[in-house]
């Protein structure tokens, strides 16, 4: 009787023993919840994830070369951007666009947002040019110019950041300028003067630097310009925290900030 009733306790704990097994080697890689959530992480680098950057239409051209730089050094990670007037931009947000950070031409701007993001960081300055056709054949020189009734100016609409800039320092020569359009993004503007619809506008110093051979440009002295700032931040509802808070963050090493530079943006 005691010979079978160890048997029976033996045989017991083995399949006790059996049962616990798979839930333990199931519970090691439970990473305890704390896994970014849609990204995979790779000992201790930045995790990996498909990121949606919204980003304001002036950094269309650097930022494709600053995420061609970054996605060559975090493998596994790609940086999709979205470029888009920054108010534009903020109603994505506000409307639940699903991506994971965003960069705007003004604090302003992400200011209206700030429920929605997480703690923004400057990543990079800019300021207005006047931009005119190749070869400036109407003689633009300064600001006063642009009240030339004769002349075919077109602006940023207000609620853009480009637009709230022009205007701003339209004003504060007491200057009156009536835009012939009022275009969506900076881009816009940039197109207008390239393709002859417009003898002249108001856009940054890095727009026009990207279309040497379409376009001139007539600094604005730095007393009657306008700084913009650009402000970058991770988007609460991202699904890929880490991984958007690690590019972010990359925006203001070094690196990146050379790269920035290059294109003509001052440091923040």
């Amino acid at each position: 009787m005691s010979q079978l009733f160890t048997a029976r306790r033996a045989t017991a704990a083995l399949v006790t023993a059996a049962l616990l097994f798979p839930l333990t080697a199931c519970g090691g890689n439970d990473d305890d919840g704390t896994k970014d959530k849609g990204a995979e992480k790779s000992g201790g680098a930045a995790p990996k994830a498909d990121l949606t950057v919204l980003a304001a239409s002036s950094l269309t051209d650097v930022f494709k070369k600053a995420g061609a730089v970054y996605e060559k050094e975090h493998a596994g990670t790609k940086v999709n951007f979205s470029f888009a007037g920054s108010q534009e931009l903020a109603a994505q947000v506000r409307e639940g666009a699903p991506a994971d950070a965003v960069v705007t031409a003004d604090t302003k701007t992400m200011d209206g947002i700030k429920v929605d993001v997480g703690k923004p960081i400057v990543i990079a300055k800019n300021r207005l040019v006047i931009v005119t056709g190749e070869g400036n054949p109407k003689k633009i020189e300064n600001l006063k110019d642009l009240s030339n009734s004769k002349l075919t100016v077109v602006l940023a609409a207000p609620q853009v950041p480009v637009g709230r800039y022009g205007q701003q320092v339209l004003d504060a020569q007491k200057l009156h300028v009536k835009p012939v359009s009022q275009e969506a993004n900076v881009r816009a503007v940039l197109s207008k003067v390239e393709l002859g619809e417009a003898d002249a506008g108001l856009v940054y110093k890095t727009d026009a630097a990207t279309a040497p051979k379409k376009v001139d440009a007539v600094d604005i002295p730095d007393a009657q310009n306008a700084v913009a700032s650009y402000p970058a931040a991770t988007l609460k509802a991202s699904q890929h925290t880490a991984a958007a808070a690690a590019f972010v963050k990359w925006l203001s090493t070094p690196e990146a900030q050379q790269i920035l530079q290059r294109a003509g943006f001052q440091k923040p």
